[in-house]
């Protein structure tokens, strides 16, 4: 049996009064693509943000239920946001490098969390996390040219290597192929299904042929609760829940 990686259990989130995550239990296996579906509004975005606690900074928010990633319960009393948001990293809808060199992009959070001991180091973890990309050999000879000037394409692989850098136990990712022309959208894809071999990986997206063609399993929304969790196939083919099988056949949202 796979293992659990992330365990949701009776959560339940408020923007002050509005339920906006209602009553959800979940499980994301290891080193799998898990992805969440639904029309705007479902709370798709707000579910996947409450694993790395990225929710906490808007005024208002409140958040029930337990959030076990690998067994450590990031809800706790006590528990080590900057280590949550470490060891779950997130990639948004548009590609978001900050406007430094490539080099200092990918170095960012070594840095800042105090990872690296030595240049050197660094020169070595940033050289590994652009060839997880496969932007290296695009990119070894303009490491100092401006993140900014890179293609949209990218950009995004940027900041996957950003986020890969610091070695995180999940990714998640926020409809990251929104912005991108079908091309690099079947790139992202493909890079998607190689970073599975070392990483969890939760993504939101509307595209359904695109949940299809890249996930293991499927978690349909629909006004904040998780209406179905199956394997994809079924989710698509043979879904059991009636509102399930009017999203996926096009007939709502």
């Amino acid at each position: 049996m796979t293992d659990i990686a992330i365990h949701i259990k009776d959560l339940n989130l408020y923007y002050t009064k509005f339920h906006a995550v209602k009553d959800v239990n979940i499980d994301f296996k290891s080193n799998q693509i898990t992805a969440l579906i639904g029309p705007s509004g479902c709370g798709k975005s707000t579910l996947l943000r409450t694993l790395n606690r990225i929710n906490d900074t808007i005024e208002g928010v409140r958040i029930t239920g337990d959030v076990v990633i690998n067994g450590y319960n990031i809800y706790a009393e006590g528990a080590d946001v900057d280590r949550i948001r470490r060891n779950v990293g997130m990639v948004f809808q548009r590609p978001n490098p900050f406007p430094l060199s490539v080099y200092d992009n990918v170095a960012f959070g070594l840095q800042i969390n105090r990872i690296v001991k030595s240049k050197s180091e660094t020169d070595q973890i940033v050289k590994e996390s652009l060839e997880d990309v496969e932007l290296w050999n695009d990119l070894k000879d303009k490491l100092k040219s401006n993140a900014l000037s890179l293609s949209l394409e990218q950009q995004q692989r940027l900041c996957i290597a950003r986020v890969v850098a610091v070695k995180p136990q999940v990714i998640l990712l926020d409809e990251p192929c929104s912005s991108l022309d079908p091309m690099a959208t079947a790139h992202i894809e493909e890079l998607m299904q190689e970073l599975k071999e070392k990483y969890t990986i939760v993504i939101v997206t509307h595209n359904m042929q695109q949940a299809a063609r890249i996930s293991k399993e499927t978690g349909y929304m629909l006004l904040g609760k998780l209406i179905e969790f199956d394997k994809t196939e079924k989710i698509f083919t043979n879904p059991s829940q009636k509102e399930t099988e009017d999203y996926v056949s096009g007939r709502f949202g």
